[in-house]
């Protein structure tokens, strides 16, 4: 049997996938749903929390709940691609660059393969739909792999994997490793998501013929709108095949 803050979300989401509570819309005050379901506020508190992480549900600091409007999904496609907003179903999507040196410590270190405190260009690339932000990727290459004169360009997101594309040497390998968590405070501020809302980690790391690292990137996508796509192509050896 369904325990009372089951039921309770159990019905809030009916009313919300039939659309007699429509997206955009705030609900009543919790004081008056928790009287409505005979619940103490607690219990309500927590039927709401269900739905805020299932992406269904936002609170907004001093105005209450209210149902969210659907968001675009993402598509990471695996195998040194990055988060793809160039199709048309993420076309609603813009991304914002911010280029910046920084040094390499602890966790970038021992990702680039390099001593710590060596010099490194950090893009800090934060997508958005209208005023919303969508998700995160920090990308880092070491400094000798980037003029300084990029610092000084204003780059599109797609100026800045161009400009990439040219500057390092030929790749030989990608390593990707996908898990899922719950996102720092930092990330539940910028990307302005429940603190109790699972993300998609992504680190990768692209190494050139040398085996040298020549970049390393950490991508943030919340769990209510990531996919992750990961196609393997086998090769056929054709004169197994004969006779």
């Amino acid at each position: 049997m369904p325990s009372r803050r089951d039921a309770i979300a159990d019905d809030l989401r009916d009313q919300i996938a039939t659309g007699r509570i429509k997206p955009g819309e705030r609900l009543p005050s919790e004081v008056h749903l928790a009287s409505q379901y005979r619940v103490s506020t607690p219990t309500l508190r927590n039927a709401l929390a269900v739905l805020q992480v299932e992406g269904l549900v936002e609170k907004v600091h001093g105005k209450g709940n209210f149902v969210r409007r659907p968001l675009r999904r993402i598509t990471y496609v695996g195998g040194g691609r990055t988060p793809d907003t160039q199709t048309a179903a993420h076309a609603a999507l813009s991304v914002t660059v911010h280029t910046t040196r920084t040094r390499a410590r602890g966790h970038l270190a021992t990702l680039l393969k390099v001593p710590t405190s060596s010099p490194l260009t950090e893009f800090l690339c934060l997508s958005h739909e209208g005023e919303r932000p969508h998700s995160l990727a920090r990308i880092y290459v070491p400094c000798d792999l980037v003029p300084a004169a990029a610092l000084r360009e204003s780059l599109s997101y797609e100026g800045v994997m161009t400009r990439l594309a040219r500057l390092r040497p030929p790749l030989a390998e990608v390593r990707e490793r996908v898990s899922v968590r719950l996102p720092t405070p930092e990330e539940t501020s910028t990307l302005r998501i429940s603190s109790a809302l699972a993300v998609l980690a992504i680190t990768r790391q692209m190494a050139d013929t040398a085996g040298r690292v020549v970049e390393a990137a950490l991508l943030v996508l919340p769990g209510d709108r990531a996919d992750a796509v990961f196609t393997t192509h086998y090769v056929i050896d054709e004169r197994a095949t004969e006779g």
